[in-house]
């Protein structure tokens, strides 16, 4: 696999074109597969990802606020307007370019997740499927992620209840208003892959073979 974008395994194969010799193989390359695909889902790396793409999104949306409130509340001349108008919309596109590869990294994760409940869905292997929980990493997705939304929902919330005419502008508000709500959006992202994550691996551990079920395993969603 590529370095710089590693590619993606593919599904299981058909019943009919299957070709492992036997179970234990198959349960070796099932293993090895979800291992990486829970490894690329919900490593450190990806929290640290996600993080950092995050904090772009709000370097933007500051440095914009900033020109925006600079624009607003002082007198500018032409030079000074001309300024700030680049400053803006520099901010407002490293805000775009943020959101943009945010958006494609929740897409591949969506994709990660599908192609984990196809190959878990093979057999049952509960010693070694006990593994993919992670329950550090995914404690660290949850805290950290529920920090920063209860931290923008407050944010959100207290700035207008708290503004007051003659010492808050309309600028800082929105601008914090907008802090906060981008904060909590990505909070409530990022607590929703924890605890979806979690209740899957758990349920992959403890599923029990039904009748019929060859797999013995309830895909999650």
């Amino acid at each position: 696999m590529s370095r710089r974008a590693p590619t993606l395994p593919p599904p299981p194969p058909p019943v009919h074109i299957r070709t492992w010799p036997d179970e234990q193989a198959l349960l070796a390359d099932r293993a090895g597969i979800l291992g990486w695909l829970v490894g690329r889902s919900m490593g450190f790396a990806r929290l640290a990802q996600f993080l950092l793409l995050v904090a772009g999104v709000q370097f933007g949306w500051l440095m914009a606020g900033q020109a925006l409130r600079a624009l607003v509340e002082e007198v500018v001349d032409p030079l000074s307007m001309i300024m700030g108008g680049l400053l803006a919309a520099f901010g407002l596109g490293v805000m775009t370019a943020a959101g943009i590869v945010l958006g494609l990294l929740l897409r591949r994760d969506s994709a990660m997740r599908a192609l984990t409940r196809q190959w878990a869905a093979l057999a049952s292997d509960p010693v070694r499927d006990a593994r993919l929980r992670l329950p550090g990493v995914s404690l660290c997705w949850l805290l950290i992620s529920f920090l920063v939304g209860a931290f923008g929902l407050w944010l959100s919330l207290e700035t207008p209840a708290t503004a007051r005419r003659g010492q808050e502008t309309y600028a800082e508000v929105v601008y914090l208003m907008g802090a906060g709500t981008l904060f909590w959006i990505a909070g409530l992202i990022g607590v929703t892959k924890a605890v979806t994550h979690y209740r899957w691996a758990v349920r992959l551990v403890t599923a029990r073979t039904s009748p019929g079920d060859a797999a013995g395993v309830a895909p999650a969603g």
